[in-house]
Formats: structure tokens, sequence, C-alpha cells
């Protein structure tokens, strides 16, 4: 009886955890197919009373939403590759070759993931305008293409690979391009792609840093249009902002979708020795 109310308890938690993600995203939805009016007058009412996409239609007349959405889907793949390729090159390189002051070099590495990004952007940003990069993805995307807690990952991810496979292979001559890519790769994948997804949307999501590099509205991702209608500058503007962020979820949320399975397997096999 006492494990049933402890069961009955947990479940209930878990709702609460549940609602508590869930309704947020609710209320976005809700809120962008109201009109303004309707939302400072209703604004908790998930259901609408006279839906519209009044909003939709707003933004595409007022920002140039393909190209926003071009820009940031741009700047985020160019970090993902970017951080995921260093990270499994670096953990490859850590875990089969030795050299002097390996263990330092790799301690240094990991100390990069307690370094606040606030302290370099100001020598990231004199940096990045000397190249002519302002105002341009490649220079939102260029500082974040490395990344020690890809580091990290990778190599545990490869420890756990059996070190037969590729001795094996070493005797018989491949070499270390070959083991990397037909064997450390494939065997890699979940870790691959599940790592990669949860760069994609941290880089997807940067607000920050491309606030510094990017002024020109043309070059705008879409977290910088977000604040313009949540800002005092450009006003609030409940509906098209919520709209917008619709917009925002969509890609990141298709991308969990069709790489559902790689993920799950990622974790579920994270515990296994």
């Amino acid at each position: 009886m006492l494990s049933e109310r402890r069961h009955i308890g947990w479940h209930v938690l878990l709702l609460l955890i549940c609602l508590c993600v869930i309704v947020p995203v609710l209320f976005m939805i809700s809120n962008s197919f109201k009109t303004l009016q309707e939302s400072y007058h209703s604004i908790l009412q998930l259901i609408p009373s006279h839906p519209t996409l009044s909003n939709y239609r707003t933004l595409d007349k007022q920002i140039n939403i393909l190209r926003m959405v071009g820009n940031t889907f741009l700047m985020a793949t160019l970090v993902t590759l970017g951080k995921v390729l260093t990270g499994l090159l670096s953990a490859y390189g850590f875990l089969n070759f030795h050299f002097k002051g390996k263990r330092v070099v790799y301690f240094l590495f990991v100390a990069t993931i307690f370094v606040p990004f606030t302290t370099v952007m100001i020598p990231n940003y004199l940096v990045i305008s000397k190249m002519n990069l302002l105002n341009n993805v490649l220079g939102v995307a260029l500082p974040q293409m490395c990344d020690a807690t890809g580091i990290m990952l990778f190599l545990k991810a490869m420890e756990r690979v059996p070190k037969s496979l590729t001795e094996s292979a070493k005797v018989d001559g491949i070499p270390d391009r070959r083991i990397f890519c037909n064997i450390i790769v494939p065997l890699l994948k979940p870790n691959i792609i599940s790592v990669g997804a949860i760069f994609f949307i941290n880089s997807w999501n940067e607000y920050v840093w491309p606030t510094l590099i990017l002024k020109d509205k043309s070059s705008f991702t879409l977290p910088l249009a977000l604040q313009n209608y949540i800002s005092s500058e450009g006003g609030t503007n409940f509906p098209l902002a919520m709209a917008l962020a619709v917009i925002m979820i969509v890609p990141p949320l298709l991308i969990y979708i069709v790489f559902q399975r790689y993920i799950l397997s990622s974790i579920s096999n994270s515990g296994l020795k």
C-alpha cells in the first residue's frame, strides 16, 4: 500500500513537471493566433476566441522571414559541424596518440568549459573585426566552432569502443585516417547525432554573441528579430512575438523528430559498459 502511494506521488510530480513544460508552449502557440487586443484582454486563455493568421502575414510583410531562417540555419549548421568535427578528431587523438604533456593539454581543453563566454567576447569581437567579418554569419560561427564539451563527450564514447577493433586494424596496416572514418565514426553515429542536435539547438537559440556581430537587419538571425517585438525600442507586440517564437521552434523540433531514435539510442547506450 505504501509502495503504491509512493508511485502515485511520483506520477503526480512528473505530471506537474510535464505541465510546467507544456503550458508555456501552448501559451505561445495560442497567443500567436490572437489579435493584439484579444491577447491583452485574455492573454492566459489557451483557446483563442477568434483565431487568425494575421500575425504570420504581418511578420511576412515586416521582415524577411525566409532570409532570417536561412541565416540562423547557416550559422547553427556551421557551428555544429565545426564542433562535431573538432570534437571527434581531438577525442581520437587524445585516445590513440601518445605525446608528452597529453594530460596537461586535455586538462586545459576541459578547463575552458568553466571560462565564462563573457570574458572572451571582447577579444573575439576585436579578432572578428580585424578579419572584416562583422555583419557576417561566418563571424558569428567562427569563434564557436570548437568546444571542449564535444571533445569530452566523444572521448567517453570512444572509450566504449572495443580496442580489439582498432588494434587489429593497425596490425593489418590500416592507417588512422581509415580507422577513424570506417570504424570509429560509424560506431559513434548515435552519439554524433545526439551531440550534434544539442549543439545545433544551442546555436539556433544564440542571442548575445550575434547581437555584437550582426548589426545589419539583412544578416539578422531569428532571436535578434524576436527581440524587436519584445523590447522597449520596438515596442511590445505579444502576438507577433509569439508567432515568431512558433516559427523559431519548428526546425529544432523537426530535427528531434527525425533523429529521435538515434538520440534515444545514445542516451540508452550511455549507461552501458
